[in-house]
């Protein structure tokens, strides 16, 4: 007999359903989220083919903890699963939950996910929280500024010595306001130690990682756009091939077609966030700093002449997912002919 299960996985408790290969529920429990309670309760039913929950926070840990323990486990998305287990159940509840992903792990309707390894989730943490940081320090200069204009006093846009000195003098003597511009600029200090310690970390790991320096090689990538994508990718042989990879980030347009309507919109703007901006931003600069002869450049000039430069710098940022896709998988470097 074949036993399938399910886990509806929250921050304190997970729900575990175990099904037969006819779909009877044979096992119920709930424990904490943590892989070995969800492991020692698996170990009180009979031996799973499949274990199935949803992509989430508790996703990395969970998964990698589990397949140390040995544990069949599928991570699955969680926008497909949502749809099959509202037309199971009535009532939205963990228990349905857990009984309905079950069911799915049971009958394989599901679509599994790749659930990267947990030093490119550290990786991810680093740079979404350099993103973070540089976004307090534009608020706080924005800050200062506002408040500097009030009393007629314009500050550099540049981020320069006579930022901070302009700054203070312009609050000098004023009751409030000296305190105010003094308490914005020592956060503002704190913010650029923090974002300078980070740049120090991606600046060493880059250095370490051969894969990182290979894809530096490519005119307009720099340090922060070739770590996020290695640690996107994680592992260059679960994408068949490398033109999948501009779907994967969101960099391919999206198209509707239902009987005698088919049309293509604007990209999908699916995967991470970041690394697709930080394409879009390695294609700009290729376009618009990159001196000398390169046929990429060339390629996206004629896509902008057809169409417009916004269009050519994504199918530019498209075409470098590409490349830099292949260089992971083959270890190869780029050429500028």
């Amino acid at each position: 007999m074949e036993y399938y299960a399910g886990l509806d996985v929250s921050m304190e408790e997970t729900h575990i359903c175990v099904v037969d290969r006819d779909g009877v529920v044979i096992h119920e429990t709930r424990v904490a989220s943590t892989p070995a309670d969800i492991d020692a309760a698996l170990m009180e039913a009979p031996a799973c083919q499949r274990v199935v929950f949803e992509t989430g926070r508790m996703a990395p840990m969970l998964y990698h903890g589990l397949i140390q323990r040995g544990v069949p486990v599928i991570c699955v998305e969680s926008r497909q699963a949502y749809q099959a287990l509202k037309s199971l159940a009535t009532h939205k509840t963990d228990r349905n939950d857990a009984r309905g992903l079950a069911q799915l792990a049971r009958t394989g309707f599901f679509k599994p996910v790749h659930v990267k390894s947990l030093a490119a989730h550290a990786i991810r943490a680093l740079i979404i929280a350099r993103k973070k940081l540089v976004g307090q320090r534009v608020t706080l200069e924005n800050q200062i500024r506002g408040l500097a204009v009030a009393f007629g006093v314009r500050l550099p846009r540049s981020l320069s010595p006579a930022f901070i000195e302009q700054a203070l003098k312009a609050s000098d003597g004023v009751d409030g306001l000296s305190a105010a511009t003094q308490g914005l600029i020592a956060a503002r200090s704190a913010v650029m130690a923090a974002i300078t310690a980070i740049d120090a970390d991606i600046k060493k790991m880059t250095k370490a990682s051969d894969a990182c320096r290979r894809l530096m090689t490519i005119p307009g990538v720099g340090q922060l756009t070739a770590l996020a994508f290695a640690a996107a990718v994680d592992d260059p042989e679960r994408f068949k091939r490398s033109r999948d990879i501009g779907a994967y980030f969101g960099l391919v347009p999206r198209r509707y077609q239902s009987g005698e309507v088919d049309y293509t919109g604007s990209i999908s703007k699916c995967g991470d966030r970041r690394v697709r901006t930080l394409l879009y931003e390695a294609a700009n600069v290729m376009l618009t700093r990159c001196k000398g002869p390169l046929k990429l450049k060339d390629w996206a000039f004629a896509i902008a002449k057809r169409s417009s430069m916004r269009k050519a710098r994504i199918a530019l940022a498209r075409r470098l997912a590409i490349i830099m896709h292949a260089m992971l998988k083959h270890g190869t470097e780029f050429k500028l002919a």
